[in-house]
């Protein structure tokens, strides 16, 4: 026997060599890794965001918007870190869905029940008149339509969160988003100092200046903050006109994700093109179940806080992350001309809903 055939003898063979462990994690656990440092990243400013609307005085501002507002300085000041991209577009796309999902359990239809037809019919010909008015007011004043959508959105709906919910149907640029949502900010908290002033001077009870309020404020947070300010009745019915704004969220995102399908069905002969087709709003679906839900059995005491503190943080999370991808530099691109549309688009919703009031409440 050869020496090299001794030594092919002595070598055991490859088939019962012992299968080798896998060290790696699997799918699953590889996806979560690559996500966890962006996750981190947006969870932590969704954090500090919370932290900072305990501290007096700048409590006046949502942790939403304290969320996008450091995203923005984080980013603009130190960067993106490496491996961070995929947990920030996550936080984005599925945190953010999951999170207007959970938005129908803060409302019942009880609850909407409570403001009457009237209430509710103010509420609704305000958000159209003012959805309409803004995105015909950004053709006249040279407002790209994406962006028009998302401050009419912001500021006839609710605030930031109907910014980002639309913007799933309308995919704008991070940079439009960010925009839109500074604009309902800026005007949703000049309206919170402003309207506390006015129901003396405008003849307005408790009751309609709660409607009022809560027809045409901005923000959640800024609704409460300008009702309670003048009675627990102003307040309580402001929230609940409030809310139910909230509840259009849904038939709103879902109709422009119709227009916006239809729109990239036809050519421009008017021919329809079967593979184009717009993303659609399947979680509309999920907020729209949930509030139902939420109608036939209530949340009640520490469940209903938790889950309304849980579905804030989500929101604020995705608003970090949207503030991480806004580039200043882009934004200032986009001139005064989208901010001179949501001055206008809150002049218009806060004129015309309390014509409103005052006519028919």
């Amino acid at each position: 026997m050869s020496a090299a055939e001794s030594q092919t003898l002595d070598q055991p063979p490859l088939a019962s060599a012992p299968p080798q462990m896998a060290v790696e994690p699997g799918g699953f656990g590889r996806q979560l890794l690559k996500l966890m440092p962006g996750l981190l990243l947006t969870g932590g400013i969704a954090a500090a965001g919370f932290a900072l609307n305990k501290v007096p005085y700048i409590s006046i501002f949502s942790a939403l918007i304290l969320s996008i507002l450091l995203g923005m300085l984080f980013r603009n000041t130190i960067g993106l870190p490496a491996g961070t991209q995929a947990g920030i577009t996550f936080s984005l796309r599925r945190v953010l869905r999951f999170a207007i999902i959970l938005l129908g359990l803060q409302l019942t239809l009880a609850q909407v029940a409570e403001i009457g037809v009237t209430g509710v019919s103010i509420i609704v010909l305000s958000l159209v008149a003012c959805f309409v008015f803004t995105t015909q007011f950004a053709k006249v004043i040279g407002v790209e339509p994406q962006m028009a959508q998302l401050i009419a959105a912001g500021t006839s709906i609710c605030g930031a969160s109907a910014v980002i919910a639309t913007n799933t149907v309308t995919n704008a640029h991070d940079e439009d988003v960010a925009y839109a949502v500074a604009c309902v900010t800026i005007f949703g908290s000049l309206a919170m100092f402003i309207y506390p002033q006015l129901p003396g001077l405008l003849h307005l009870d408790p009751r309609n200046y709660g409607l009022w309020a809560g027809s045409s404020i901005h923000e959640i947070a800024q609704v409460v903050a300008a009702t309670f300010q003048h009675s627990h009745q102003s307040g309580d019915i402001g929230t609940i006109a409030k809310l139910t704004r909230v509840g259009m969220l849904a038939p709103v995102v879902l109709t422009l994700g119709f227009l916006a399908t239809r729109r990239l069905r036809q050519s421009g002969a008017g021919e329809p093109t079967i593979a184009a087709k717009a993303p659609i709003p399947w979680f509309v679906f999920g907020f729209l179940a949930l509030m139902v839900f939420n109608s036939v059995v209530p949340l009640q005491g520490t469940t209903k806080v938790w889950t309304v503190a849980i579905t804030t943080f989500l929101l604020s999370v995705s608003l970090a992350a949207m503030g991480l991808e806004a580039d200043i530099r882009k934004l200032r691109a986009k001139g005064l001309r989208p901010a001179l549309l949501g001055l206008a688009a809150s002049l218009f919703i806060a004129t015309f809903s309390l014509v409103l009031v005052k006519i028919f409440a």
